[in-house]
């Protein structure tokens, strides 16, 4: 059950504007997934299951290696060929079928159009996504956010772990939870979710691990009250009224995501 936690006797909002501010301020812009193509962003969201970025990375070198980057080329891909690209991501079967499903599904539903596909209502495009095979929440919310730039937050395994141990919302929360509580009480926007989701993954990948949290040296740390239920340094200045999230502007560079852990 999700919980309606409010650290320093604040609403929730407000309190992950707080979060939001500090860890751009400390770890900055993340600059994730300007791929050269919304193709690329698209299968380095389902290459990425179950594995580092960095198998799914070489997956994907792979397929710009045998030219299956491009729609049309891809269409064509045998389900021998692909597998044999998408091998290095792991659960390689499973992927280039999910892959072939996708790109075949896409030319039937929508002539092959991503443009097509993003333009319709939010909601449809996910429940589309849903639909077919290989695809969960996680990775149709990564394809409608980075790809499409829908506002459907990533509440993916490291931005719940640091939500629960900051008490916001439950361990037991599952995925759909923990995105209810981020869209209820963040504004819907593509760019701030795409750059909060990037933020609390280095967060989680630094100090809030699976085993065990690390937070002495946190950005967040300064937020946690101790076990006998003493408050943070009052040496942060994050306390201090805003008028609101204020998404950095994306930086240009090369693709960088997170994969599992």
């Amino acid at each position: 059950m999700q919980r309606t936690a409010q650290p320093f006797e604040v609403e929730p909002g407000e309190v992950l504007e707080k979060y939001y501010e500090v860890l751009l301020r400390q770890f900055g812009p993340q600059g994730w997934w300007p791929a050269r193509t919304r193709l690329e962003v698209i299968l380095g969201a389902i290459l990425t299951q179950n594995t580092t970025w960095r198998n799914a990375a070489l997956a994907i070198a792979r397929l710009r290696q045998a030219g299956f980057l491009r729609g049309s080329r891809l269409r064509r891909a045998s389900i021998a060929d692909l597998e044999a690209c998408v091998r290095p991501a792991g659960y390689y079967r499973q992927k280039a079928r999910t892959i072939q499903t996708f790109v075949r599904w896409l030319e039937g539903f929508h002539r092959g159009s991503l443009d097509a596909l993003f333009a319709q209502p939010p909601e449809v495009a996910r429940s589309q996504l849903l639909a077919l095979r290989g695809l969960g929440p996680e990775t149709a919310d990564a394809i409608l956010l980075y790809a499409g730039k829908q506002p459907f937050f990533v509440a993916d395994a490291y931005t719940r772990r640091v939500l629960a141990r900051h008490d916001l919302i439950s361990s037991e929360d599952g995925y759909l939870a923990a995105q209810r509580f981020l869209h209820q009480h963040l504004p819907a926007d593509e760019a701030l979710f795409n750059e909060f989701h990037a933020l609390l993954v280095e967060t989680g990948k630094r100090h809030c691990k699976r085993q065990a949290a690390e937070c002495q040296g946190c950005p967040l740390e300064v937020f946690l009250a101790d076990r006998k239920g003493t408050q943070p340094s009052r040496r942060s200045n994050v306390f201090r009224p805003r008028s609101g999230f204020r998404p950095h502007p994306r930086r240009e560079g090369g693709v960088k995501a997170h994969g599992s852990e």
